[in-house]
């Protein structure tokens, strides 16, 4: 008979699960287990992956994709900028209008 290894000796998980819980029907905020397992079976994914492809799909329409300006540039960054342009025969201008 194999040795039994005892809870004490395990590894807590490092990883934090989701609990997700199929709605009754499908609506704008929610599907059924049923479609959730035909997508899957749709798309050769996993149910895991498909909720993974949801959020990710959510994340990008919905989040920002770069960080807000924080208003005009000021001398010292511009004064950066300067050093590093090349300097040729154009010059750069300051404003775009």
């Amino acid at each position: 008979m194999p040795a039994k290894r005892s809870a004490a000796k395990r590894k807590p998980s490092t990883s934090s699960g989701l609990l997700l819980r199929y709605r009754d029907r499908d609506t704008d905020y929610g599907v059924t287990r049923k479609t959730a397992t035909k997508l899957a079976q749709t798309l050769g994914l996993s149910e895991t992956q498909v909720v993974h492809v949801a959020l990710a799909k959510l994340a990008r329409q919905a989040l920002p994709r770069y960080e807000a300006d924080n208003g005009p540039l000021t001398p010292e960054q511009l004064a950066a900028i300067d050093r590093l342009v090349p300097q040729g025969r154009l010059k750069p201008s300051k404003r775009l209008f």
